[in-house]
């Protein structure tokens, strides 16, 4: 299931399992993306915490975990080729995955239509 945070994350959830990246509204704002730090497989993250550094062209900024939970993998790709942000940002590009340890706050993601109706 697709969800999207008012900060530009897209979040696919199954399983109690997240994978994270950044909307394609966002990657074009932020223009040709040219370095990713990523969070440490194992670290845990609380909802709201800074978990990925992206440096573009144009600005570097944080990224928030939308979710609590264990890091579990991260888009090793992404250290070699960031540009796939911007190609591929919901295949390629994603940035990490966490076992989330509180669903509830998957409820209080946006779906796709309100996400939409933010970007408009």
């Amino acid at each position: 299931m697709m969800k999207f945070t008012s900060t530009h994350e897209w979040i696919d959830t199954a399983n109690h399992i997240a994978t994270i990246g950044i909307t394609d509204y966002a990657q074009k704002e932020l223009g040709d993306i040219v370095y990713v730090e990523l969070p440490k497989v194992g670290s845990q993250l609380k909802a709201g915490e800074e978990a990925v550094v992206l440096e573009s062209t144009k600005a570097a900024v944080d990224l928030y975990s939308p979710l609590s939970g264990e890091v579990i993998e991260v888009n090793q790709t992404l250290r070699e080729k960031p540009e796939n942000i911007n190609l591929s940002p919901s295949k390629q590009g994603w940035l990490f995955k966490i076992r989330i340890s509180n669903p509830k706050e998957v409820d209080q993601l946006m779906d796709e239509t309100a996400y939409n109706d933010l970007i408009k």
